[in-house]
């Protein structure tokens, strides 16, 4: 890896945690066997339990994988080694004097004078300040933005409306300025929609058309078929507008239906994103519909509703479900409605973008019984990446018959190279210093000025979620806003 330093230091916070194990350190391993971080090398998690570094590195052994190393040898020897560079220090979150231990301990491996610090907060936002006044308080930051620098990756939800979201920019920044802080939303590290520019602006066939007068709407939507099981106490803080629309469906909104940046930089990429969400109307209560998943009917495998899980409080308004109508008021995309949906407790696992192209005028192939169908773009993020381009084509033989038909390119197919997860990406950028993934103050503000007025409504009148069983489709009323629109969901 080029870099300044050859001396990197990575501490984890709230290292025993699931998102620490599960993701966080299996990515720095796969980055490690792939030559992307140094050879001087530090990697200390930090958390309240208690436990030994042998301890420590047996947890983090479970959900390492060799799929950069082929062969056992040489994976038990990379593995070997990265495990010898990680350690475990444990303490309160809010303490100085626990991150005063935790400065004395990477003394033993850092030359403090020629060190990059990463702080990864995988902690919950409510303890994020302390935590981060506490590493000010211990002398961990640096000021300046030159090496040797200091960078701190924190995760969603950034704030509860827009008023707390100012609050923790502000208070974040009287310890990191904004260039130190990455603000992590996983999905943007997704290969899929990383390529949502580059389908877009280096494939002459597609910005032409990318516009009111050719689209005739765009559906996102996220479906997940697991209830909240036993994560209530998180969960049910948020709700699903907070947790999912008003990041990840909102980010996919920005990178769909922002207008070209005038250079392929972080700050133009921003630029032009915020522009984007400065033009998106707040929600009105008329543009949202809202579900709560109930038991699972009689026939079907046994499931819980959600105010029947233990974690949850038994009169719950927390939404499961949210179907949500926006409209962007600029040349390019006014009176093009965008769907969102996003649910738990669902029929299926999915997150995809659908870009519905308008009928084709004076069609010669129309008849009594209808025009051909309308053109589909669908750009599938999970399961089983995919770009597929619906089209109507004939039918093989001696009359003319039609039908539509898929030009699909499955990235299992399509490309031989391992696909990196999220983080690992999102975790490499965060060392080279590339911001272009990660979510700036401006852009959160926007974001939130779009969510934060139907949520006080939400919030104040105290609006009763509409019930849907679990492994259905939703709530029917959801169908509602698309017929509004002028169109019909499509899955």
């Amino acid at each position: 890896m080029k870099s300044e330093l050859d001396t990197l230091s990575i501490v984890v916070i709230g290292a025993s945690g699931d998102l620490a194990k599960r993701k966080i350190f299996p990515a720095l391993f796969a980055l490690y066997c792939q030559g992307f971080l140094p050879e001087k090398l530090t990697i200390t998690g930090f958390a309240r339990s208690e436990m030994g570094h042998a301890e420590f590195r047996e947890r983090i052994t479970e959900h390492l994988t060799c799929r950069y190393t082929p062969g056992e040898a040489s994976c038990a020897e990379k593995m070997e080694k990265f495990l010898s560079m990680c350690h475990y220090v444990s303490g309160q979150y809010g303490s100085t004097d626990a991150f005063l231990d935790l400065f004395t301990h990477l003394q033993q491996f850092e030359d403090h004078s020629r060190v990059n610090r990463l702080f990864y907060l995988a902690i919950p936002p409510s303890v994020f300040l302390d935590v981060a006044r506490a590493l000010g308080n211990a002398g961990f930051v640096y000021c300046g933005e030159t090496s040797p620098w200091s960078r701190v990756v924190i995760e969603k939800p950034f704030g509860h409306d827009r008023s707390s979201s100012d609050e923790l920019v502000r208070e974040l920044g009287l310890v990191f300025s904004e260039h130190q802080i990455f603000r992590i939303d996983h999905y943007l590290g997704k290969e899929v929609i990383q390529n949502l520019m580059v389908l877009r602006f280096a494939n002459r066939i597609f910005e032409p058309l990318w516009s009111r007068e050719h689209v005739q709407s765009v559906q996102i939507s996220w479906a997940e078929p697991i209830g909240i099981e036993g994560r209530g106490g998180y969960f049910d803080q948020y709700g699903i507008v907070r947790d999912v629309v008003q990041n990840h469906l909102l980010q996919m909104v920005s990178l769909v239906a922002m207008e070209p940046p005038s250079h392929h930089t972080s700050a133009s990429i921003r630029k032009e994103k915020v522009r984007l969400l400065e033009h998106i109307t707040p929600v009105g209560i008329e543009d949202i519909v809202l579900g709560q998943y109930t038991a699972a009917p009689a026939g079907q495998p046994a499931q819980v509703g959600y105010v029947d899980d233990d974690s949850v409080p038994n009169d719950s308004l927390t939404c499961t479900y949210a179907a949500t109508l926006l409209h962007i008021n600029n040349e390019r995309w006014a009176g093009v409605p965008f769907l969102l949906r996003a649910g738990k407790a669902l029929d299926r696992k999915t997150t995809e973008i659908r870009i519905l192209f308008r009928e084709i005028d004076n069609c010669v192939f129309c008849e009594e019984e209808g025009c051909p169908h309308t053109n589909e773009l669908v750009i599938r993020v999970q399961p089983d990446e995919a770009i597929i381009f619906r089209i109507t084509s004939k039918v093989p033989g001696l009359g003319l018959e039609m039908e539509s038909r898929d030009l699909d390119m499955q990235y299992n197919t399509a490309f031989s190279e391992l696909i990196p997860d999220a983080y690992e990406d999102l975790l490499l950028d965060v060392i080279q210093g590339e911001k272009s993934l990660f979510i700036g103050s401006k852009e959160l503000a926007a974001a939130w000025d779009i969510f934060t007025p139907v949520l006080d409504t939400i919030d104040a009148n105290h609006i009763r979620p509409l019930p849907y069983p679990f492994g259905s489709s939703g709530p029917a009323e959801a169908m509602d806003l698309a017929v509004r629109a002028n169109t019909v969901w499509r899955q």
